[in-house]
């Protein structure tokens, strides 16, 4: 899952004055340092403050409507079916939209 709105580390490298941002599958952001004449990653610490500062990007808060939209939904099908099973596939699903917001270790 993409953790970072790819504006937010462009705004960042132009703030910084490193040039050539290249994203990479796995959340990997490459770009040239000022005077630099080799590409490094974006430090992993400047990563975790900009999504401290900046919060959900959009398929994050996709992935969030949708956990929220369907466990109530399930609710409501659980007490009119008087069944748990709703609530078990929305606890599931809930289960694997958890496991994706996690963000891996930078």
């Amino acid at each position: 899952m993409k953790h970072f709105c790819d504006d937010w580390i462009q705004e960042w490298c132009e703030d910084n004055g490193w040039t050539d941002l290249v994203r990479e599958p796995y959340n990997n952001y490459w770009a040239f340092p000022p005077g630099a004449v080799m590409p490094e990653p974006i430090p992993a610490e400047v990563l975790r403050l900009i999504k401290a500062t900046k919060g959900f990007c959009e398929e994050e808060r996709a992935w969030l409507l949708w956990a929220v939209a369907l466990s109530v939904v399930s609710v409501g099908f659980t007490y009119f079916f008087k069944s748990p099973m709703p609530i078990v596939f929305a606890f599931a699903f809930d289960a694997i939209a958890a496991a994706k917001l996690e963000v891996e270790e930078i």
